[in-house]
């Protein structure tokens, strides 16, 4: 690790080098080169090595005195990011992160999604990789139950779901293994083609005996309890938002917000059909042939046509798209994660592209586009797309961890639904259908705010919200909510109350965030007048990179 001579942006640079090698699963998904051919320590050495990183950096920046305003910017977005880093770790929240969406499984699995497989050498680099996958997994284990014996362990839910994901990619739920179908089609042969078999079948094996692991051992020691209480509910609050968030504040407003979408909703369902409930116009909806596309082949091309035509369209009239950013893959994930849509960024160079993934349930053959217009425009652009690629392109303006490494809900989910919101008011959301959908959206967003922190603290319902006032919230009555009172689908309802009690502190991120970029907007609007230019703003806005929600507030009143 450089001393504070090296400068901000110097010491940030070698961070994210020296990062990549200790942790070679985010070298991947960064695009950092290297260190492909091996798999992340997650023993307790190994996050200790890690932690150990991110505390001298964090003291070498604490030292360096800023050269200009760039680095100075810089230098506030690092110690809040990387300085929550040390602090999760201190509270010994590291080595038994186990939850059904973002956690050291996910990450052994999900980095094969990323990995090139263009050529011979290509696939060597793979079969390196699944060769390794029984000492990583050997090593998560003993992280976890290291943690186990400190005490620490995720809620038996988490343990049970994740274990059933874990046998699905092992191929012990009925289907061919994850590892199995990725290396099927490799065109090589001999010495290789052994290599590939001989590490998948490996790779197999070790997430099998994960899934008896966690059935086995952890589940035993694991807590009924999904509620992580206030203490720990706010340090992952802080790490998912960038700031310090009055918890009764954000429920309340939460509560007016869903009431505020709830009866938008009804007025366009009466026009849909008139008199119907949100769900009966959700049932019309998706028995008109006009919104329906077949096959999990159907679902990606109708997503890749909307997602490059919102590209050309939105190209030099709302946004500036460089040539590297015109390139979105749109792909369907493979099974046995969670229902839903994700993006992930692209490598430096661009060679891999941004990619938008669709993760749906394996026996689902028709799927309702009225429900996901707005999906694509939050996971493209201009949402995530827009949002990461283009700090991604700000070499000249931005230090390595803030192009590839920084990351925060708050700031890139708020965005996100910002731009579903931003696309309505450009004209794109005008059929009824399609609107219902980006509403339902927002009212699920909004229902996110209410029942993380309501179910995490253990809030009581408050009178006049028709739902079982004066009760306090559980898992149950998370999911009776979600599923009476919103009109997703049920069984993203279900994986999503998994993912909130599994992801503290996440969800109400969405709103929260669109909530900070909206009022920004408005602030900016009001001390230029006639003056504001809507693209400028966003261009600027976005050319800053990733940041906590407190230190964007401070940022977005110099534009």
């Amino acid at each position: 690790m450089p001393t504070s001579s090296a400068g901000v942006h110097g010491i940030s640079n070698q961070y994210v080098a020296d990062y990549a090698a200790a942790d070679p699963l985010i070298a991947t998904f960064m695009g950092v080169p290297g260190h492909d051919d091996r798999l992340t320590d997650y023993s307790p050495e190994g996050h200790a090595a890690r932690a150990e990183l991110a505390r001298e950096a964090v003291a070498a920046i604490t030292a360096a005195e800023p050269a200009d305003k760039s680095e100075a910017d810089a230098k506030a977005v690092f110690l809040e990011r990387v300085g929550l880093q040390v602090e999760l770790y201190d509270a010994g929240l590291a080595e038994g992160s186990l939850n059904v969406i973002a956690s050291p499984v996910q990450n052994l699995r999900e980095v094969f999604d990323q990995m090139p497989t263009e050529t011979e050498d290509d696939w060597a680099v793979v079969a390196k990789r699944l060769t390794a996958m029984p000492d990583a997994v050997a090593n998560l284990r003993a992280g976890l139950s290291y943690s186990a014996d400190q005490g620490r362990v995720a809620a038996l839910r988490q343990v049970r779901k994740v274990a059933e994901q874990c046998d699905t990619w092992a191929g012990r739920s009925g289907g061919k293994s994850f590892f199995a179908a990725l290396i099927a089609d490799a065109p090589v042969d001999g010495a290789l083609r052994t290599e590939l078999e001989t590490g998948a079948k490996a790779a197999s094996e070790a997430f099998g005996d994960l899934a008896q692991y966690l059935r086995a051992d952890l589940a035993s020691r694991a807590p009924e309890k999904d509620a992580v209480g206030e203490d720990v509910y706010r340090l992952h609050s802080r790490y998912f938002t960038g700031s310090r968030l009055d918890l009764a504040e954000a429920y309340e407003w939460g509560w007016g917000e869903f009431t505020r979408i709830e009866a938008e909703m009804r007025q366009v369902a009466n026009r849909i059909k008139p008199g119907a409930t949100l769900a009966e116009a959700a049932a019309a909806l998706d028995a008109d042939p006009r919104y329906v596309v077949r096959g999990k082949d159907g679902l990606q091309s109708w997503m890749q046509e909307l997602s490059d035509k919102a590209l050309l369209e939105l190209r030099d009239v709302h946004f500036e798209l460089p040539d590297e950013l015109m390139r979105l893959e749109c792909r369907i994930a493979p099974p046995g994660g969670g229902v839903g849509a994700y993006y992930t960024s692209p490598t430096p160079d661009f060679s891999r592209p941004g990619r938008m993934w669709w993760s749906v349930p394996d026996d689902k053959e028709e799927f309702s586009t009225w429900r996901e217009v707005s999906t694509v425009y939050h996971e493209g652009v201009p949402g995530h797309h827009l949002q990461i690629a283009t700090a991604v392109y700000q070499a000249e303006k931005l230090n390595e961890f803030q192009r590839l490494m920084c990351w925060v809900s708050g700031h890139g989910e708020g965005w996100a639904l910002y731009s579903e919101r931003l696309m309505r008011e450009l004209g794109y959301l005008e059929d009824d259908g399609d609107l219902l959908g980006m509403l339902d959206a927002h009212l699920f967003r909004a229902a996110r705010v209410i029942i993380d922190i309501g179910m995490h603290l253990e809030l009581e319902i408050p009178k006049g919200t028709g739902f079982h006032e004066g009760e306090r919230w559980t898992p149950d009555l998370g999911l009776e909510f979600m599923l009476t009172r919103t009109i997703t689908e049920p069984a993203h309802v279900r994986d999503e109350i998994d993912r909130y009690l599994g992801w503290p502190g996440q969800a109400p991120s969405y709103k929260l965030g669109e909530r900070l970029w909206l009022a920004a907007r408005d602030d900016a609007r009001a001390r230029h007048g006639d003056a504001f230019d809507l693209k400028a703003f966003h261009k600027q806005a976005l050319e800053m990179g990733a940041m906590g929600l407190d230190t964007l507030r401070e940022r977005l009143t110099e534009l």
